[in-house]
């Protein structure tokens, strides 16, 4: 039998697995990107383990898609108030977040 703390760390290594396939992914077909941000997800919230800020900055919140500056994404600096602006090109969501 598997203790809760090994099960959540073996939880991690897949959320971390699955968002470097999705990067990996993404040239290729965006739609997988997109299913294995999915599964990281579902793996976090079975587990009940949170996923690391710079992967989750890396998902639309509206939407739930892998979010790739460029493609798919829009990244602006506003420097009077300090802050990173992301807009999803996919619905549209646009996401604050201080520098």
């Amino acid at each position: 039998m598997v203790s809760k703390k090994e099960m959540k760390k073996i939880a991690r290594e897949r959320i971390d697995i699955l968002f470097q396939q999705a990067e990996e992914i993404f040239d290729v077909e965006s739609s997988l990107s997109d299913r294995y941000v999915e599964i990281a997800r579902n793996i976090g919230m079975k587990y009940n383990v949170s996923i690391p800020k710079e992967f989750r900055r890396r998902i639309c919140r509206n939407c739930k898609s892998f979010l790739v500056p460029g493609s798919n994404c829009r990244i602006r600096l506003n420097s009077k108030k300090k802050q990173k602006i992301v807009t999803c090109q996919k619905c549209g969501d646009v996401k604050r977040y201080p520098y």
